[in-house]
C-alpha cells in the first residue's frame, strides 16, 4: 500500500515496522542510549507508559505536544517493553499490550481514511471488508469477552462470518494487542535489566499495591471452601489431581501471594519436591509466558472441586468473588 507515514504520524503506532525504524536509526547502542540524556527522557516516558497500563488510563492526548522528539518517543515504546520484560509478570505484559493497543484505537478514530487503512492493513485487516474468513475470525476473537462475538452467535455464509458497523474498529484494537503481546516477554540481557533496575523496582512496587488495594491483605480465613478444601487436603498428604494444583496456585497468585509464598503452602505436603513445586508454581503463575486466571465456580464444579459449599456460595460464581465478598463481610463487622 503506498502510503507514507511522516514522524509525528509515526509515533501514534510505534508497533508499525516504519517507526520501528525510524527508532533504530537513532539508537545504534542501546546500553550507550540509556546512559544518554535522549535515553534519559525516553525511559521516564516508557515508566510513564508503563504505569499508565497499570492504571487502566483510557485518556490520550496528542503525542505531537509532547517536548520528546518523535524517534524518542517511539523509543519510550520500545523501552517500556523492555522494562516489561524484566519485570517478568505477564499480567503486565498483558496490561501493557491493551494499554498501547487501547492508545492506537483512539488515534485511528480520528485518522484520515487512507491513514487508518494503512494502519488496519499493516497488521493484517481490511477495513473495507464487509465479513471476515471463519479461519481468520476464529484466530482473532478468542480474547474477545463479550458472547457476541463467539461465533456461534455469529452469521455464517460461505465461509465468511459477517461484521456489524463498527464492529472493524474493535477487531483492528484487538489484533494491535495481541501482535504487541505474543512479541513479549522480550529476552532481555541481564545486565540491562540491572541497569532498569531502579524502574523496574517501582513498577513492580506499584503493580504490588494494587494488588492489595484490590483484594487487600491475604486472608486464609476468607478463602472459599474449594481452595480450603483444597489446602487441607495438600496438608493431609492427599496427591491433587493437575486441576486441583492449578486452582490453588492461579487463585493464591491472582490474590497477591507471591512464588515463593504459594510454594510454601504445598511445603505442607509430607511428600514436598522443593524444585517440582517451583517449577509447576512458576509455570501456572506466568513465568513461562502465559499467565492463567483461576477456574470459575462452574468449572470447579466440573472437575469435583466443589467442596463444603456454603450460602456465601450461593451469591456468587467465582472463587474470587467468594474471596472479595468474605472480606468485605469481615471488615464490616471489624
Amino acid at each position: 500500500m503506498g502510503i507514507v507515514l511522516d514522524r509525528k504520524e509515526l509515533i501514534k503506532y510505534p508497533f508499525l515496522k516504519e517507526s520501528q525504524q525510524l527508532a533504530r536509526r537513532h539508537v545504534e547502542s542501546l546500553e550507550e542510549f540509556l546512559g544518554s540524556s535522549p535515553g534519559d527522557a525516553a525511559l521516564e516516558r516508557a515508566k510513564e507508559r508503563v504505569v499508565a497500563a497499570l492504571t487502566f488510563k483510557k485518556e490520550f492526548q496528542d503525542e505531537n505536544t509532547q517536548n520528546l522528539k518523535p524517534e524518542l518517543e517511539i523509543a519510550s515504546y520500545a523501552i517500556a517493553r523492555l522494562l516489561v520484560s524484566c519485570v517478568g509478570d505477564r499480567s503486565l505484559v498483558d496490561r501493557l499490550a491493551r494499554y498501547e493497543a487501547e492508545r492506537a484505537s483512539f488515534f485511528l478514530a480520528a485518522e484520515e481514511p487512507e491513514i487508518r487503512r494503512f494502519v488496519a492493513w499493516s497488521v493484517g485487516i481490511d477495513t473495507g471488508a464487509a465479513a471476515m474468513p471463519v479461519t481468520r475470525y476464529v484466530e482473532l476473537v478468542p480474547h474477545l469477552r463479550d458472547r457476541r462475538w463467539r461465533l456461534v452467535n455469529r452469521d455464517v455464509r460461505q465461509g465468511g462470518v459477517n461484521l456489524e458497523p463498527g464492529e472493524i474498529d474493535e477487531l483492528i484494537r484487538e489484533r494491535i494487542r495481541a501482535i504487541i503481546a505474543d512479541q513479549l516477554p522480550l529476552r532481555v540481557p541481564a545486565g540491562i535489566c540491572e541497569r532498569l533496575a531502579p524502574v523496574t523496582g517501582e513498577i513492580a512496587a506499584l503493580q504490588q499495591q494494587q494488588v492489595l488495594e484490590q483484594f487487600g491483605e491475604v486472608r486464609e480465613e476468607a478463602f472459599p471452601p474449594c481452595i480450603s478444601a483444597l489446602i487441607q487436603a495438600i496438608t493431609a498428604g492427599t496427591n491433587l489431581t493437575h486441576m486441583g494444583r492449578f486452582a490453588i496456585t492461579s487463585f493464591l497468585h491472582t490474590i497477591g501471594m507471591n512464588v515463593a509464598q504459594i510454594a510454601d503452602v504445598f511445603a505442607r505436603a509430607p511428600d514436598f519436591d522443593p524444585d517440582m513445586t517451583m517449577y509447576q508454581v512458576e509455570h501456572i503463575s506466568g513465568r513461562g509466558g502465559t499467565e492463567y486466571t483461576p477456574p470459575s465456580c462452574a468449572t470447579m464444579r466440573t472437575f469435583g472441586l466443589c467442596a463444603n459449599r456454603d450460602r456465601d456460595c450461593e451469591r456468587v460464581n467465582h472463587p474470587l468473588s467468594y474471596y472479595r465478598l468474605k472480606k468485605n463481610i469481615k471488615k464490616k463487622r471489624s
